[in-house]
């Protein structure tokens, strides 16, 4: 048996980045990847890329990442607002002004696509492909609501076969589906969930002779810590809005 933990959009926020890597490890999980956007909305982009670095944690660009490496127009964020367009701005703004050269060098060498053959490869069996958004764009939101076609296109465009796993983020909220197959898995957010709970989220795979097998785990962490750092920095106080309700009222944080 073979068990892969998968961390996504971690968006700078190191305490939830370091009590997630703490549930991994007492889980004895010791295969990590990341998917991406690693920076963003929170004070600690250099410390985020940092632990990555120390644990030898691979993985891929986000959108967040590649923008902030060529110094792109924008972060290729989606605002529902005009509000929250001219927060993504001054999120971007701060992240390239705060990110050393090493962090950004970092982030200028991320792949757009890693496979993981979990079986070897010298053997018949499935493989784990890992992007952000889409198999075109990491700037493509792959939300649950997606229709199968859509799904299947993207399947078609990666080269994947039944018993595959196609992993992905960008859009911050977990979800799983299967068509033709093909297991589609958004991994959520580690470090800014979207989907009311405002606990640390990541997904542990298990691979083994009866297939591939996903687990959806939510981890608490000092999220009223996060919330003060960012209110403390030069960042937007809304941003910390967004850690401690998880992007909707659903379920809050603790005080």
């Amino acid at each position: 048996m073979i068990r892969i933990a998968l961390i996504s959009d971690i968006h700078a926020n190191l305490p939830a980045l370091t009590a997630v890597l703490a549930d991994i490890d007492r889980r004895d999980i010791r295969t990590i990847y990341h998917l991406g956007d690693l920076t963003g909305y929170a004070p600690w982009p250099n410390e985020v890329v940092a632990t990555l670095r120390e644990r030898g944690i691979v993985g891929i660009a986000g959108n967040y990442d590649s923008t902030v490496a060529t110094d792109y127009r924008h972060c290729g964020c989606r605002a529902e607002t005009e509000r929250d367009e001219e927060l993504s701005h001054i999120s971007y703004e701060w992240t390239r002004a705060h990110v050393s050269a090493e962090t950004k060098a970092y982030l200028a060498d991320l792949p757009f696509r890693i496979d993981v053959r979990p079986l070897g490869g010298h053997v018949a069996g499935p493989t784990i492909t890992l992007i952000h958004g889409n198999q075109t764009l990491n700037t493509v939101y792959v939300t649950e609501d997606r229709p199968d076609s859509f799904l299947q296109k993207m399947a078609a465009g990666i080269g994947a076969r039944a018993g595959d796993v196609i992993c992905f983020g960008h859009t911050h909220q977990p979800w799983q589906r299967e068509v033709e197959g093909i297991q589609f898995l958004n991994a959520g957010s580690v470090g800014r969930p979207k989907d009311g709970d405002w606990r640390a989220c990541y997904v542990i795979l298990t691979i083994d002779n009866s297939g591939i097998r996903r687990e959806f785990v939510r981890v608490q962490y000092d999220v009223a810590a996060a919330a003060e750092a960012i209110i403390e920095s030069e960042l937007p106080n809304e941003f910390a809005n967004v850690l401690r309700s998880g992007g909707a009222p659903a379920v809050s944080a603790p005080n």
